[in-house]
């Protein structure tokens, strides 16, 4: 006789009993902006709900955060002082270095995760050292490190590097090593595409390229089978765990990866994402508790062990 699968389904505790994806405080990364100066809370109008923020409205911010239950988040510079070095990047002045600092010293429990990439700290917005208008991979590795190294020392628990250079996560772990840093891990942005998605990251992060665009280095949109080299590649040069970005238009690529490979899988739920949910309720015209949910248990369903989401504080209020 067929069964009556409504059975399972009747009563709010039943789905409770039998629900196969569950999503906790510890599946969540909050990303936050930071930028110079002092008692600065700077809104994004690209990205209502998120700001930037000078070190010491950080620490207030993330105080909140991990009373509604956060464990971790991605810290992004939004740098004033740019060239074509990316020197500022790595410098002991720069406000990623003394927030990292200054969130050790009042949440030492806190994970910390930093974005290594040169966008947000060169005048011509590309991640990576640019000649005659082209991105040079290999000369771009050494401020990466640079920068990969300075956090680390500062007390990051995880770099995260976003630029997509060839062999650039083993040139940090090298560097890191070098550096008796061996415990600080690697979490790689491995499979980054090229991606309309990230407008309002741009316009946070004041990053957004001067000339030409991204595509020779993030990845194609319309390839999965490259995204399992560009992953298994940064896995062997050392990469501790790997990212997907962005996550809702690139489920089948998590799934892939999950079934693949036995790291721990990111996905980041990325800015273009969050402000379409952010708009439409707004507008009235969906359930924002409801829509981020589901988004964000889709995610997870799909593979994902770590989500990264600008939801990620309003949905520690919901679970």
């Amino acid at each position: 006789m067929p069964h009556r699968y409504r059975r399972l389904r009747s009563t709010p505790v039943i789905r409770n009993f039998v629900r196969e994806t569950n999503l906790t405080a510890y599946d969540l990364l909050q990303p936050f902006f930071i930028i110079e100066g002092r008692n600065k809370k700077e809104a994004i109008p690209s990205m209502p709900g998120i700001f930037r923020f000078s070190v010491d409205q950080l620490l207030k911010e993330i105080e909140s955060y991990i009373r509604l239950g956060g464990r971790g988040g991605v810290l992004f510079g939004v740098s004033r002082q740019k060239d074509t070095s990316g020197k500022y990047a790595y410098a002991s002045s720069s406000p990623v270095i003394a927030a990292i600092k200054a969130i050790k010293k009042n949440f030492p429990d806190f994970l910390i995760v930093t974005d290594v990439c040169l966008c947000a700290y060169m005048s011509h917005g590309h991640c990576g050292i640019v000649e005659d208008k082209k991105i040079n991979n290999d000369k771009s590795l050494v401020p990466l490190a640079k920068m990969a190294v300075a956090h680390a020392q500062a007390g990051a628990d995880m770099v995260a590097p976003s630029d997509m250079m060839d062999f650039r996560v083993a040139a940090i772990r090298q560097a890191l090593n070098k550096e008796n840093l061996q415990d600080v891990g690697i979490l790689s942005y491995a499979v980054k595409y090229s991606s309309a998605y990230y407008g309002p990251f741009r316009d946070a992060a004041h990053s957004a390229p001067g000339f030409g665009d991204r595509k020779t280095y993030q990845m194609d949109p319309a390839n999965s089978r490259e995204a399992l080299k560009e992953a298994r590649q940064d896995v062997d040069e050392g990469a501790d765990m790997v990212m997907v970005k962005p996550a809702l238009a690139y489920l089948d690529i998590v799934s892939t990866l999950r079934q693949e490979l036995n790291v721990p899988i990111v996905a980041y739920n990325v800015s273009g994402e969050y402000s379409m949910i952010k708009a439409a309720a707004q507008n009235g015209w969906v359930d924002e508790k409801a829509i981020v949910l589901e988004t964000l248990i889709s995610i997870k369903r799909a593979g994902a062990d770590i989500i990264i989401s600008y939801h990620a504080k309003d949905a520690l209020k919901w679970i």
